[in-house]
């Protein structure tokens, strides 16, 4: 049953994260980047308060590649994006769902990003960030745990923002979930990473024993080509088996792309990547893909995922030949759950298509779990983590907040002299202290430790909270 209630305060903090080694993705390479934090207040309509908290990495030039931004640029967009949706929500009052809070603030949210000249993947940023505390503080208030409340509907979702489905679609589909015990480690290989020897692909210490592994793509056909050569060599002598996924952030052009899986189809020496390979992810860039169908590329599996920044992202990919779509709680848990429906009905009806779980933004601590939570809820049997292999454990968060995660949830983190850090085992996260009352954590940051989030000045017109 839909939980109702009014939203009575939203807070935002941020604190710096240092990575621990330099991650390159596309033609931007990260060595550091602001961890945005989200504090809510709700009232019950019996008159109870509870709080929520939501965590997530505000990362440079993804949500907007555009080259004439600068990395921080594209950061002080995300404060706006979260600073906009606040203002949004908490001009909303009265009693509502969290999926309705949500859908009523999401086309205001676009349009007034837009004036502002932040383009919609980034704008979803703050509403993705404002919904996942707010559904911890509907959750904490109603004392069930994300897994049950969900499979329950507590958020109310519904079909208002996506037309193909129906509401009974939605809820048979909500019922339906069983989550996932263990959800495999995707281990992410970034365009500076190592490939040979000691910290190399194949470093068991390196990649945690991971069976999953995301490759990075630069665009360029040749030298991916001969990346992807030495990668497969060096895979090829782990002790178990893998596979892999591969992602060009769009960095491709079409004909370019049309190289690549050429060159995956009949060059013998990528063999070790070829036969292992389950999808490629946004291979192009995300203006160029509602113009470019697939074609007879639709032989491999592709999967949409910066170029999934509206509701409507996901069947305009599928009639291009796209058979996925990435779920990222960055873009928007809500958005993960009708898209994984509609992959649900569409397969139903004879074809073949899934969510796969991706993570450029999640950090140990409500960030991981939050996004684990929904990926093992929708059932997606591995995930791409970042967060364990560019930035040490915790990072820059007090020990005593890290030490607090460990405690609530021993089966995910592992404590020793060198702090916190994610506990893999035999290349699984496990899930099973994820299942307390709250969107999957116990514990809440440390709120003094923060600081606020910079430059939170309001700026909206009457038009946009009308």
């Amino acid at each position: 049953m839909a939980f109702r209630f009014t939203l009575r305060d939203i807070a935002l903090f941020e604190r710096p994260v240092r990575f621990a080694r330099p991650f390159r993705f596309g033609a931007v390479t990260v060595e550091a980047t602001p961890q945005l934090f989200v504090r809510v207040e709700i009232e019950t309509e019996g008159g109870a308060r509870s709080v929520g908290a939501a965590a997530e990495l505000m990362v440079p030039k993804w949500f907007d590649k555009r080259p004439q931004l600068s990395p921080d640029q594209t950061v002080a967009d995300l404060r706006r994006s979260v600073a906009i949706a606040r203002e949004l929500y908490l001009a909303r009052g009265g009693l509502d769902t969290a999926f309705g809070l949500h859908a009523a603030c999401v086309a205001a949210q676009v349009s007034a990003c837009a004036t502002e000249d932040i383009p919609p993947l980034a704008a979803a940023f703050g509403p993705a960030e404002i919904d996942k505390a707010v559904l911890d503080a509907v959750l904490r208030a109603a004392g069930i745990d994300f897994f049950s409340g969900m499979a329950n509907n507590i958020a109310g979702i519904d079909a208002r923002l996506t037309p193909d489905l129906s509401d009974a679609e939605i809820a048979s589909f909500l019922a339906a979930r069983q989550p996932l015990a263990r959800v495999a480690v995707r281990h992410t290989v970034g365009l500076d990473d190592l490939i040979e020897g000691q910290g190399g692909v194949a470093d068991a210490h390196e990649n945690a024993g991971a069976r999953y592994f995301k490759l990075k793509l630069s665009g360029d056909v040749e030298g991916d080509a001969s990346r992807l050569h030495r990668i497969g060599r060096e895979l090829a002598r782990l002790p178990h088996d893998y596979t892999v996924t591969l992602d060009a952030n769009e960095q491709y052009e079409l004909a370019a792309l049309h190289g690549l899986v050429d060159r995956l189809d009949k060059d013998e020496s990528l063999r070790p990547i070829s036969v292992k390979l389950l999808y490629i992810e946004q291979p192009m860039p995300r203006g160029l893909t509602r113009q470019s169908p697939l074609g007879d590329l639709a032989r491999q599996d592709f999967i949409i995922d910066e170029a999934d920044d509206s509701y409507d992202a996901f069947p305009a990919a599928r009639q291009l030949g796209y058979r996925g779509v990435s779920s990222k709680s960055c873009k928007g848990l809500y958005k993960s759950v009708l898209n994984a429906t509609r992959a649900a009905k569409w397969s139903a009806e004879g074809g073949r298509y899934f969510v796969t779980g991706e993570d450029l933004t999640c950090q140990a601590g409500l960030a991981l779990q939050q996004d684990l939570a929904l990926g093992a809820w929708l059932g997606l049997q591995h995930a791409e983590r970042n967060g364990h292999h560019y930035v040490d454990g915790f990072g820059q968060t007090p020990e005593r907040e890290a030490e607090a995660f460990a405690m609530a949830h021993q089966d995910l983190y592992r404590s020793s002299s060198g702090g916190v850090h994610l506990a893999v085992h035999e290349g699984d996260l496990l899930t099973k202290s994820l299942g307390v009352a709250g969107f999957a954590s116990s514990v809440h940051p440390v709120w003094s430790s923060l600081t606020p989030l910079q430059n939170n000045a309001s700026r909206l017109s009457k038009e946009h909270i009308a």
